[in-house]
């Protein structure tokens, strides 16, 4: 099943929003507290903050699309967008997010193509990511798709500190 890829706009942002919520939520709501979880998606997804991200020449957001239906997003960063690394010659992948109802239907796997592709697109050496490291269905499908753990960051969820993996992917540019 083909995805159609397509580059968020400003206009974008309440999508956006809506789709973070709604997959964050999805994943992670039976981990947290739904005090824990109300603050961080408040917080994580509060608007005027996706339009700052959104507007930042060093990220940029897609939607993948089946048909006319935004199933899911990607957020691609660089330079001193990336959360952690940082690093000139890595791309970060930021999030990528699947509706509940269309995993195991390869959109993932198409995603993070994408976002592969995207790096390559800009001369990088690397992708990267950060993955909860009790999410074993995500590290499982990161490593089917060529990323190893390469350290680990903290994350903040509430009060709580966790432990995320960082997970990298090197890239052949031409």
């Amino acid at each position: 099943m083909a995805l159609r890829i397509v580059r968020c706009t400003e206009d974008d942002i309440d999508r956006i929003v809506a789709i973070g919520k709604e997959t964050y939520f999805d994943t992670f709501a039976g981990y947290c507290s739904k005090d824990i979880m109300e603050a961080y998606l408040a917080e994580a997804f509060e608007r005027t903050k996706i339009f700052s991200e959104v507007r930042n020449a060093l990220s940029e957001f897609y939607f993948g699309y089946l048909d006319a239906v935004p199933v899911g997003y990607i957020k691609l960063n660089i330079g001193k967008a990336q959360s952690d690394l940082q690093e000139q010659n890595g791309l970060e992948i930021e999030r990528i997010y699947v509706k509940k109802d269309y995993k195991g239907q390869g959109i993932g796997t198409q995603l993070i193509g994408f976002g592969i592709h995207r790096a390559i697109q800009q001369k990088m050496d690397f992708v990267w990511l950060g993955v909860w490291v009790r999410n074993s269905d995500a590290i499982s499908f990161y490593r089917k798709n060529g990323f190893m753990e390469a350290g680990v960051h903290p994350f903040l969820m509430g009060d709580e500190v966790q432990t995320d993996f960082i997970m990298r992917r090197d890239v052949l540019t031409q």
